[in-house]
């Protein structure tokens, strides 16, 4: 099967950064994986709902070698148990200050900036997404992070615009069409 994705080559350029890929990406929570909306139930318990394509394509990152990061200024269980479930071994949660507390992952992983995406919605990305050797923002993120980023996706967050940013990666590193391919194989063996 040929990939039907297809990105401009200057945008694929952007998003390989040094030695052909990028070696992380930093998803922000509220506004990237989820649509920003909180439900919040009578006894103070937080819902959110995430997509299962961004949940796929950030497998798809690690199964690729590039290790997904999330920095999220909020922390709730829900978000704890969606980070769980997606095997996101790097993980700040409330994060006050969201550059202090990439460079401390950043740094437990020997990653500098350059090696790096991010993905972000609003002003706390800021710092995260001005530094990110590639940087992203869902379609209906704050209009000053849309002016700062790389690539606006086509989607809104928590409905595939994390996804959009993984797969622009994946085919940025030249791994896409071999985890495509995988897939066939094992949609081929049921």
């Amino acid at each position: 099967m040929t990939p039907r994705l297809n990105f401009p080559p200057a945008l694929l350029l952007q998003a390989q950064g040094p030695d052909f890929g990028m070696k992380a990406a930093i998803f922000d929570v509220d506004g990237v994986l989820t649509d920003g909306r909180i439900y919040i139930g009578e006894q103070g318990e937080t819902v959110k709902a995430f997509a299962t394509l961004d949940g796929h394509g950030i497998k798809l990152l690690a199964r690729a070698g590039i290790t997904p990061i999330v920095i999220t200024g909020r922390d709730s269980a829900a978000v704890r148990r969606r980070v769980a479930d997606l095997g996101i071994e790097h993980a700040v949660y409330g994060a006050g200050h969201k550059l202090a507390a990439a460079q401390a992952v950043l740094q437990r992983l020997g990653l500098d900036w350059p090696e790096v995406a991010a993905m972000g919605d609003d002003w706390p990305d800021l710092p995260l997404l001005t530094r990110a050797g590639f940087a992203c923002a869902p379609a209906q993120a704050h209009v000053e992070v849309r002016a700062v980023v790389h690539h606006v996706t086509a989607a809104c967050g928590g409905h595939g615009a994390a996804r959009e940013f993984c797969d622009l990666l994946l085919v940025a590193a030249g791994r896409y069409a071999g985890l495509l391919a995988e897939h066939l194989g094992t949609l081929d063996a049921k």
